[in-house]
């Protein structure tokens, strides 16, 4: 993943770089530094931040846990991204999402810049106490770049409210007397948090399928049917059917979108598979979300593992291997689990005609490639995962007024900020000869450079 932001930029700069709109105040040898300029910017964070973290573990050990806090851009505002606790977190990974959540931001005009957290620790490993000492000792080792004006984290992989809970507090007592609402975003509601956001991601990433193949298509139906554009092709071959979809991941983000596509009346859908960590469960009838996702709640979030265990819940489900969602014949892939589940060696397995990302670089460079030239759609994760960061943003701003918003409210102005992005996206993704995923891209790249221009930083 280490090339990963570079080539990004780089693509982006020269799809722009024929562009004479872009940028039209600059000419010739002006223009060409312009561009080297912005290539070295966007690639590359503005801070990197590191510590081990010296935690007394229950048993009186005392250890030291890598942590990063990756600060990527900040040319629309404070730094933004999460915290995610897991085993794999290392510098690279952490700064390549620090750069996504930059491009992120841009993308959907959420006036913050890009930035990441992780602590290289698998949270299931450690008891209640020894993560809150985790979480006192991530802000005490960071105090200094952290803040609601600086750098605002929020949950990411392996934590939650709970988790933000913790760290806002070590915040206020570490700054006595200063603002710390809006030091970090994704808390309880009880601590400031908006409502609404634990199943903003989730409820994101289902709707810009919906609204591609209901509300975008219903409009420019038409335009669709007389566009040489394979996608537009296989967006009218979906609309006519009663889609199945497989969600891999049944964690916060996947098993929302499944009971919103559950729910869903604007399209024929149904979910027929879902996976977690251990196993994939099929039904080609289509499965009760609600009951397993209560079953989660009640299971440490695992989905059910046995007959016998199904039986209890009354359901009927094939139980498969975990990797097997990943290649069922379903017209819907939706992946919420981890980084790099599709790649160069199963891709050609995968049967999905639509994927949405629903995790973070689910999908590698070069499956990603192989799927777009074969016609697939990919909903890419700059575009479909926004909800949480967009509805961060909405409890940062009430944290600094005190007043809040209702549950519909937030859903309702989710709704309109990804409407609003993919209104502005999915007519140039028709038109053009780029995957939705280099739209967008290129979307973010030239919003951040003209910035970046207009501020005088490519000098």
């Amino acid at each position: 993943m280490a090339n990963q932001t570079g080539t990004i930029v780089q693509q982006s700069l020269h799809a722009l770089s024929g562009d004479s709109s872009f940028l039209s105040d600059l000419q010739g040898k002006h223009r060409d530094q312009a561009f080297l300029s912005l290539a070295a910017i966007l690639s590359t964070p503005n801070k990197v931040n590191k510590a081990f973290l010296r935690i007394t573990m229950d048993d009186g050990d005392v250890v030291r846990i890598p942590a990063y806090r990756i600060q990527h851009n900040d040319t629309l505002g404070p730094y933004k991204g999460g915290i995610r606790f897991h085993e794999s977190v290392n510098e690279e990974e952490v700064t390549n999402l620090a750069a996504l959540m930059t491009l992120k931001n841009a993308l959907h005009d959420v006036p913050f810049g890009g930035g990441k957290g992780g602590v290289g620790i698998n949270p299931r490993h450690y008891s209640a106490k020894e993560l809150y000492i985790i979480c006192k000792k991530y802000v005490q080792y960071f105090t200094d770049i952290l803040g609601p004006e600086k750098d605002i984290p929020a949950p990411d992989m392996g934590t939650g409210e709970r988790e933000m809970d913790w760290m806002m507090a070590e915040y206020k007592n570490i700054h006595p007397g200063k603002p710390y609402l809006g030091s970090f975003t994704g808390k309880s509601v009880i601590n400031g948090g908006s409502l609404g956001r634990r199943e903003a991601t989730g409820k994101g990433v289902y709707f810009t399928f919906r609204y591609m193949l209901h509300d975008f298509l219903k409009v420019h139906r038409g335009y669709l049917t007389n566009s040489s554009n394979p996608f537009a092709a296989n967006v009218l071959a979906q609309a006519e059917k009663s889609l199945s979809i497989a969600v891999q991941g049944f964690g916060n983000v996947g098993s929302i979108a499944a009971l919103e596509a559950h729910k869903c009346t604007y399209l024929n859908n149904k979910v027929v598979a879902v996976s977690d960590r251990n196993v994939t469960l099929y039904n080609a009838d289509g499965l009760s979300i609600p009951a397993l996702i209560d079953f989660a709640n009640h299971h440490q979030g695992d989905l059910p593992k046995t007959k016998e265990e199904l039986a209890e819940l009354e359901l009927k489900a094939d139980i498969l291997e975990r990797e097997e969602v990943l290649y069922l014949d379903v017209d819907v892939l939706v992946l919420a689990a981890l980084e790099e589940q599709v790649r160069e060696d199963n891709v050609d397995k995968v049967k999905a005609k639509v994927i949405v990302e629903g995790a973070n670089a689910p999908i590698t460079g070069e499956a990603d490639q192989k799927l777009s030239d074969n016609g697939v759609i990919i909903i890419p994760d700059i575009l479909a995962n926004a909800g949480g960061v967009i509805v961060s943003y909405f409890e940062w701003l009430q944290g600094r007024e005190t007043q809040y918003l209702t549950e519909e409210q937030v859903h309702r102005m989710l709704f309109e900020k990804m409407q609003s992005t993919l209104g502005s996206i999915l007519p140039s993704f028709f038109s053009a000869n780029f995957t939705l995923r280099q739209n967008c891209y290129n979307h973010s790249v030239m919003k951040l450079s003209t910035v970046l221009y207009r501020q005088g930083k490519l000098y």
